[in-house]
This record gives structure tokens, C-alpha cells and sequence, in this order.
């Protein structure tokens, strides 16, 4: 039986806090997509992963962050540019909304603060101060985290994930972005299914199939003038795969990514045929952890005297 994920990257203004010039037309864009987001994943019944920011989840902060391990200038941003910038910085009322909704959400981390776990300048301490933090904001909610998204997919400290209680981390895509992922996909005909695997801290590796986001600019407006949305086909395709097969089709992207209605219609065209696919087959959605859980529990005892007799 095959089965589909969806990840989201849930991070406001964080996750463009640390760069010299944010995309304006993004970060002004978190709450439109994470709203459409949610609209059309209650729309589909579709349950997703959200990776949410632990620093959105807060009621309020004062920017200083004094005892907190992080890089000289870290947090400068909150405390300067976006000081008065409460909606970039929070995002409790969002998060509410995917705790609230029917579709039965995940809610994953995604970093208390867009840490990048892969630098070298991100040191254990750092490390496991951005997991504590996120654990002690998801128990206030009456939460517990399982799986957990890196910012930027720059992956590191696998073992503190594990020591902190996570199950389940998105690994890197088999699959390339923009031009390069639609030649290798559309016209060499490679798979985008991608097979969960238990890496050596115990922690279930659910890669990524494909980036929804990966084409675009002109590119993407040429493609669409003269054929159709190649993000939309090769979505498709995955699905019908994964529809075949007891392979698992990975979508990930970010709520900043929907800044116009043509990203809202990309989205409606991908949910829209995932849910025509669940009908006609046996094809299910699942949530990283709930690929984690299938990974990691014990073999029935049917399936330990079918394996006897294989």
C-alpha cells in the first residue's frame, strides 16, 4: 500500500531573520500561505507535518534572549528591524489553527529560532538548547514533539534529536530542484519515491521526494504559457507512483511559498488529484511520525510466520 507525506516549513519571519536582504515578497507573504495552507489541507482531509518554529509559539518577547547560547547578533533582527514586527515574530493564532483542525496535523519542530544544525559554528550546546526550548513550549500546549524539520534541510546533531525524544527527521531529497529535478523526473523517467530508513541514533530517516517550490520565475511562466504547471505533473506523477507501488511520495514546502493565487491553484491541482488517487486506490496519507511508527513497530505475529515461511 502506498502512502504520501506532506511537510511544511512553518517559520514567519525566522526563516529569513539571519539574512542581509529577506525576501520582502515572502516574508510578507507567512500568514496569507499558512492560512490558504490550512484552508486546503481541511478542504481535502489531507493531515500534513507541520514543522512550526518553537519562537512562534511564545505570547510575547522582549528580543534579548540573554542567557540563551546562540552566535553574537543571533536574535538582532527581532530586537531591531522587526522590533514592532509582532506578526513576523509570533504566530500562536497560526499555530492554534493546526492544533484546532479537523485534518488531524502533526505538529512537528522546525528549531525554536532556524538554527542551522549543519554549522560548524552551531555547537552541541546550541543544539540542544533549540530542542529543550521547543520541548518545554510544545508540553505548555499539551503537546509532544516526534519528528522534526531542519531549517534550510541543513542536517546535524542527529544524536541530540534523538536524545531529546524525536522519532523522525526529513532527509535530503534523492530528487534535484528547479530544471535540472523535471528533466531527471519528466524525461529520464526517474522515480521520486523515496524509502524511510532507521539511521544509527535510532531516528527514522523520511527523505524528501520533491520541493513543490523548486520551479519558478520565468522559468516557471514560460513552462505554464506553453505546456502546464511542471511542479503540478510531477506531483502527479508521484502520487500515480505511489498509488502502484508500496513506495511513499514525499512533498515538502513552506507557507511563505504561496505568495500569489497561481501558487494557491498549484496546490489545489496537487491536493485535488492526491484525493481522486485515495479514492480510486488504496493509497493513503500519512504524517512523518506516523511513517516513523510504521517503520519502527514490531512485526505482527502473521507478518514473523510469513517471513519464517519466505
Amino acid at each position: 500500500m502506498g502512502s504520501v507525506v506532506i511537510s511544511l516549513d512553518a517559520e514567519l519571519g525566522w526563516g529569513f531573520h539571519d539574512l542581509p536582504e529577506p525576501p520582502i515578497e515572502r516574508v510578507e507573504s507567512g500568514r496569507r500561505g499558512w492560512k490558504s495552507m490550512l484552508e486546503l489541507l481541511e478542504e481535502f482531509d489531507v493531515p500534513a507535518t507541520w514543522a512550526v518554529v518553537g519562537h512562534l509559539m511564545l505570547e510575547d518577547c522582549d528580543g534579548g534572549h540573554a542567557a540563551y547560547p546562540a552566535p553574537d547578533g543571533w536574535f538582532d533582527r527581532e530586537r531591531t528591524d522587526w522590533a514592532d514586527r509582532e506578526d513576523l515574530r509570533f504566530g500562536r493564532d497560526l499555530v492554534r489553527g493546526v492544533l484546532e483542525s479537523d485534518a488531524d496535523h502533526e505538529l512537528a519542530s522546525h528549531s525554536f529560532s532556524h538554527v542551522l544544525f549543519g554549522r560548524p559554528e552551531t555547537d552541541r550546546e546550541l543544539a540542544v538548547a533549540e530542542l529543550e526550548r521547543c520541548g518545554e513550549l510544545a508540553a505548555e500546549w499539551d503537546r509532544s514533539i516526534d519528528s522534526f524539520i531542519y531549517p534550510r534541510n541543513d542536517i546535524g546533531h542527529r544524536d541530540v534529536l534523538a536524545e531529546y525524544g524525536i522519532t523522525a527527521y526529513r532527509g535530503a531529497s534523492p530528487t534535484r530542484d528547479g530544471v535540472r529535478g523535471v528533466f531527471d523526473s519528466a524525461i529520464r523517467d526517474r522515480s521520486m519515491l523515496v524509502a524511510p530508513t532507521v539511521d544509527e541514533y535510532g531516528l527514522v530517516n523520511v527523505p524528501a521526494s520533491m520541493f513543490l517550490f523548486g520551479f519558478e520565475g520565468a522559468a516557471r511562466t514560460v513552462a505554464e504559457s506553453i505546456w502546464e504547471d511542471p511542479m503540478v505533473v510531477l506531483a502527479r506523477r508521484g502520487i500515480d507512483e505511489a498509488a502502484r507501488t508500496d513506495g511513499l511520495f514525499h512533498m515538502w514546502l513552506h507557507p511563505n511559498n504561496l505568495t500569489h493565487q497561481r501558487d494557491d491553484r498549484r496546490m489545489r491541482a496537487i491536493l485535488s488529484h492526491l484525493e481522486r488517487r485515495r479514492t480510486e486506490t488504496d493509497l493513503t496519507v500519512e504524517t512523518m511520525a506516523g511513517v516513523a511508527g510504521r517503520i519502527t513497530e514490531p512485526p505482527t505475529a502473521g507478518e514473523r510466520a510469513t517471513a519464517s515461511w519466505s
